[in-house]
């Protein structure tokens, strides 16, 4: 079954050296409210260009905690561009990557920012590991 939750999180973005010329390298660091109750750290490249509003970013990030009261970690890959302005932004949970009573977890975030405030919503499936349901792997990706 298809859950979908909101909450609130707070971002800090450190430059970091090490980046390829003309990138640059961020160390993310998150907090997570609501339903999703977690602390993420995770690394950011990113690229600007010589046109105003338009660039680009991938990042990986490790999610630590819980999950409508399921604990595990799991990972997020970030891929997001902007042209001239418009977004387009992919978030999605790393296949198998789930942890403890995540394990199986497959999802997708979006991210939106209204009044400065930084609100997500996850769209994810989580088999009944240990919650009395089967507890085969799932062949596809519910979500689609």
């Amino acid at each position: 079954m298809k859950s979908r939750v909101r909450g609130e999180f707070e971002v800090k973005l450190t430059p970091q050296d090490g980046a390829a010329e003309g990138l640059g390298r961020m160390r993310i660091d998150k907090s997570f409210r609501g339903a999703l109750e977690a602390v993420s750290r995770g690394e950011m490249l990113t690229a600007g260009t010589n046109v105003a509003g338009s660039a680009g970013y991938v990042a990986v990030e490790r999610v630590d905690g819980t999950l409508d009261d399921r604990a595990g970690t799991f990972i997020l890959q970030h891929s997001a561009t902007m042209t001239r302005g418009a977004p387009q932004l992919s978030i999605g949970v790393v296949p198998d990557s789930g942890t403890g009573e995540l394990a199986g977890l497959v999802g997708r975030m979006t991210i939106e920012i209204t009044g400065g405030k930084h609100f997500y919503v996850l769209e994810y499936t989580l088999p009944d590991y240990g919650h009395g349901g089967d507890e085969s792997q799932p062949e596809h990706d519910p979500l689609t």
